[in-house]
């Protein structure tokens, strides 16, 4: 599974935040990450940043820096990637048993 580093301005710093992450999932040049936290009752920071401001930067095996944008996936696209997701980490779906929210799937797709 590709890890990532994820570069998100900080909604109340407005400051670079930089985290890595994996992506279970790439489909064509887009990179979906997993907004899970290990099954927190709490979205994690990073989500909320780029919720706030979905212009991010993604450093993909060493890489330059990739502009890109990033957009939650829809209940239709969740629905059908979330398979997918949980069979290449079985952890994901052990997260999601552990929260009432819906864990959510992050799209990171290229800025053309």
């Amino acid at each position: 599974m590709p890890v990532i580093e994820l570069t998100t301005i900080g909604r109340k710093s407005g400051q670079e935040r930089a985290v890595l992450l994996t992506s279970p999932l790439q489909e064509g040049d887009t990179l979906v990450v997993v907004a899970s936290r290990g099954g927190d009752d709490h979205h994690p920071a990073w989500y909320l940043n780029l919720v706030q401001n979905p212009q991010v930067g993604v450093v993909l095996k060493g890489q330059p820096k990739q502009q890109m944008t990033a957009r939650v996936a829809t209940s239709a696209e969740r629905e059908r990637m979330w398979p997918t997701v949980t069979a290449t980490y079985k952890g994901y779906a052990g997260y999601q048993s552990k929260t009432d929210r819906e864990i959510p799937l992050v799209l990171l797709e290229p800025i053309s």
